[in-house]
């Protein structure tokens, strides 16, 4: 099967929400009450109830006018997933797809993968003692179909497809939308399944890091010490096992001649 990814294009957009609502209504989210901050994004951020936002964000542009822009913000599922790495349960995982999954039944908490991703992406919820994120949908993707938020798009700014060919589309896109216009996520931690067409350069996106990557102590410890340890361990068993292979068993009666020997 062909990877996919889901491409978002910022210069399509028009902010409607209707990808936020539609992750609502599939995974069956509930709302929780909010208060204005002085913007028309809301929730303010991602939460346990909420795997998907649009971001809300302007800016003056030369002419002295404003500039409107809106960020479908998720889960990036990065080919190398620093939060698969740290995960010791298992509750995060790399789907058939290649996308990063959540089963929620074996999440124990540890909070590991909020410090580890680079994205900033995964949540807590303190009455369930749970993580929560994006999983692409992947009840919808596993059965050939869309997630649900591309599925709502009316505008075509969120496409789901194959990577190459999507990715062909998104440079094509930048290219036509000339100076300042960049692709994002598809050099970063190996690739992410999803994938941006910005208008403007990276830094000027809220919440976006200019560089993201998994965290080198996390690179360090599970791809360098780990595999290092596990050889050494690995060394001191295959050791032990020449020994009884050479010289057999030791035996109480080779104890008492080891202790007369030395006069015990």
């Amino acid at each position: 099967m062909a990877e996919k990814i889901k491409l978002f294009d910022i210069s399509k957009c028009t902010g409607c929400r209707g990808c936020q609502l539609a992750c609502k209504q599939w995974n069956q989210l509930k709302a929780k009450q909010t208060r204005n901050t002085g913007t028309y994004q809301n929730p303010p951020d991602l939460q346990a109830n909420t795997y998907l936002i649009m971001r809300f964000q302007e800016m003056a542009d030369s002419k002295g006018g404003v500039k409107w822009f809106f960020r479908h913000s998720a889960c990036m599922h990065c080919t190398d997933a620093a939060c698969v790495k740290v995960c010791p349960s298992g509750s995060l995982y790399y789907t058939d797809m290649k996308t990063v999954g959540v089963n929620h039944s074996k999440c124990i908490a540890c909070k590991e993968c909020i410090s580890a991703c680079p994205f900033d992406i995964p949540r807590y919820d303190d009455k369930t003692d749970r993580i929560y994120k994006c999983d692409m949908c992947e009840s919808r993707i596993g059965n050939n179909l869309e997630p649900a938020c591309a599925k709502a798009c009316p505008t075509g700014a969120l496409l789901w497809g194959d990577k190459d060919s999507l990715l062909k589309k998104a440079y094509k896109r930048v290219k036509d939308l000339g100076e300042g216009a960049s692709v994002y996520g598809d050099k970063y931690v190996n690739g992410t399944h999803l994938v941006y067409v910005l208008q403007e350069k990276t830094a000027v996106y809220s919440a976006l890091p200019t560089n993201p990557s998994v965290p080198l102590s996390i690179v360090l410890w599970k791809d360098v010490l780990k595999p290092l340890s596990l050889l050494a361990v690995g060394g001191v068993l295959a050791g032990s096992f020449l020994h009884y292979i050479i010289h057999g068993p030791k035996t109480p009666d080779e104890d008492v001649a080891i202790k007369k020997e030395g006069g015990e």
